[in-house]
């Protein structure tokens, strides 16, 4: 059941929006991430709408709120977001399963024009949940910092070897958590909240990463990346408020993809003690 007390069902049509693309808006994107990219006064962020699937969260979220968590985010760029354009998104669960001892649940959110149905932005977000329980007198976190980094070694990442784009580094202070994840107060923004799902400290956005990979694939890719870009990105560590983070990305192969080559990559963002919170892989048309 979801928040709502009805069933999440695959096919479970879970809300729709209309949203006109300001440039205040692009503006404020900008500077919650301090991500400035010179195209982006012609066309939005790619990720302007990173987190419309939550939305309507009591359609999708199942009702054990406490240690949800953000598995994966997968996105797929077809077409530039113009600045002064009107767009229309709509959410949907498109999978339902249980893997070591957490439910999942698969929601597909597309952001389309509104005049002529395009579609522009399609984001997949996989979020866990742990199956209900009698938490009566229990006063532990699911997760803290100290168990947050016990987690089992992970293969051998990344395995590519050519070349590096440029990393970004930001501190995620509490600032940022607002702009990004507010105004209300939330586990994304407020300690107070974090604490009653679960976790001892704020607990930034997973979102959040992702829009850092496309920052660095979209400093380097350009048009090619805002138009047939695509991410898959495993959310494998927390990332807690004040702490800072550097985002890497290193070319691995360079195919044909019709006229246009499709540079992959691996990606990664990982914290300053070595700490990893994302990784996966990301990809961009070069020449574009």
């Amino acid at each position: 059941m979801n928040l709502l007390g009805q069933p999440a069902h695959v096919g479970r049509h879970c809300g729709s929006s209309e949203y006109d693309v300001t440039p205040e808006v692009v503006a404020f994107y900008a500077d919650a991430l301090d991500d400035h990219n010179p195209l982006y006064r012609e066309v939005a962020p790619p990720l302007l709408y990173h987190s419309e699937c939550y939305k309507f969260v009591g359609e999708w979220y199942l009702k054990n709120l406490f240690g949800n968590l953000h598995a994966q985010q997968d996105w797929q760029l077809f077409a530039p977001i113009p600045i002064g354009a009107r767009v229309r998104t709509r959410s949907t669960i498109i999978d339902r399963w249980s893997k070591r001892g957490r439910d999942y649940v698969l929601n597909e959110t597309d952001v389309c024009a509104a005049d002529d149905g395009r579609l522009l932005v399609r984001g997949r977000t996989h979020q866990s949940f742990l199956p209900p329980k009698d938490r009566s007198g229990d006063a532990g976190f699911v997760v803290d910092e100290k168990t947050a980094g016990a987690k089992p070694a992970r293969p051998p990442f990344p395995t590519a070897t050519g070349p590096d784009l440029a990393p970004v580094k930001k501190v995620i202070d509490e600032r940022r958590c607002w702009m990004f994840s507010g105004p209300g107060k939330n586990y994304h923004t407020d300690r107070e909240q974090a604490a009653k799902l679960g976790f001892p400290n704020i607990v930034v956005q997973g979102m959040m990463s992702t829009c850092f990979v496309a920052q660095v694939m979209g400093d380097r890719y350009g048009m090619g990346f805002f138009a047939g870009g695509r991410m898959e990105l495993k959310l494998v560590n927390v990332l807690w408020v004040d702490e800072s983070v550097t985002t890497y990305a290193k070319i691995r192969e360079e195919v044909p993809e019709g006229p246009d080559t499709r540079v992959h990559c691996d990606v990664w963002v990982e914290k300053d003690d070595g700490t990893r919170i994302a990784l996966g892989s990301a990809s961009a048309l070069a020449g574009r």
